[in-house]
């Protein structure tokens, strides 16, 4: 089976910045996949190329052997590429289920049919209770449900979780991996960026680690935190310890 998402040598600079180099990584159909790495290691940046944020100065990135680097971002959504952001973006002003609609829109016109996909999506996140809350009067670990609630009513074949679980209690972190699993479990494929390795590894298939825009190495997380290289350059003693 070919790869759902091809990111095939694909670079980008800001002024005189590399936020990516020559990055090149495959992903499975129905894969959860980590990007992790330090700060600055180039994941955002990768996530904005992936999503349509940006467009790439050199390599190509596939979405089902379609092209999608390039496109902007209403069309990478068309074609099943949904995001959320390490700051939350909500509309503070609207309600949850206006905020969920949003993403509906993308996929439906009629405001019955899309108010009703906003709706069960937001059941399927927790978050039927608080359709009627302002999103500016959620909690924290409810403003980020509520993003990945928004980029799941677009109906997507990727999800791009970029630090969904951070500053999280412990409690509400494992909350949130098992919606990742339930994602997963409804055939869409994750990517997603995290700090939290504790919860994020045994949750992954794969890691794929970033250091200075570079790919330091890929494979299977128990492999990744033994690498003598990503200890240096990212996990630390704790993990040389280990």
């Amino acid at each position: 089976m070919p790869p759902l998402l091809e990111v095939d040598g694909v670079s980008k600079s800001f002024g005189g910045v590399a936020a990516n180099v020559d990055i090149s990584f495959d992903v499975t159909e129905g894969e959860i996949l980590g990007l992790i790495g330090p700060n600055g290691a180039g994941k955002t940046s990768l996530f904005n190329a992936i999503s349509g944020e940006v467009v790439p100065d050199a390599g190509e990135i596939r979405l089902a052997g379609h092209r999608v680097s390039g496109l902007p971002p209403e069309q990478c959504a068309l074609l099943g590429i949904a995001r959320t952001f390490q700051v939350v973006r909500s509309f503070d002003s609207m309600t949850a289920l206006e905020n969920v609609m949003v993403g509906a829109y993308a996929r439906h016109s009629r405001t019955r049919v899309a108010m009703a996909q906003a709706s069960e999506t937001l059941a399927f996140t927790g978050l039927a209770a608080r359709a009627d809350v302002p999103a500016h009067a959620l909690t924290p670990a409810e403003k980020r449900r509520l993003e990945v609630a928004r980029a799941l009513a677009t109906e997507p074949r990727l999800l791009l979780l970029d630090e969904m679980l951070t500053g999280l209690t412990p409690v509400e972190a494992q909350s949130g991996v098992q919606l990742i699993r339930d994602v997963r479990a409804r055939g869409i494929t994750v990517m997603m960026v995290e700090h939290v390795m504790e919860v994020l590894l045994p949750l992954v298939d794969r890691a794929v680690v970033l250091d200075l825009g570079r790919v330091l190495t890929i494979g299977a997380p128990e492999a990744v935190v033994r690498n003598p290289e990503v200890i240096r350059a990212y996990l630390g003693d704790r993990y040389a310890a280990a």
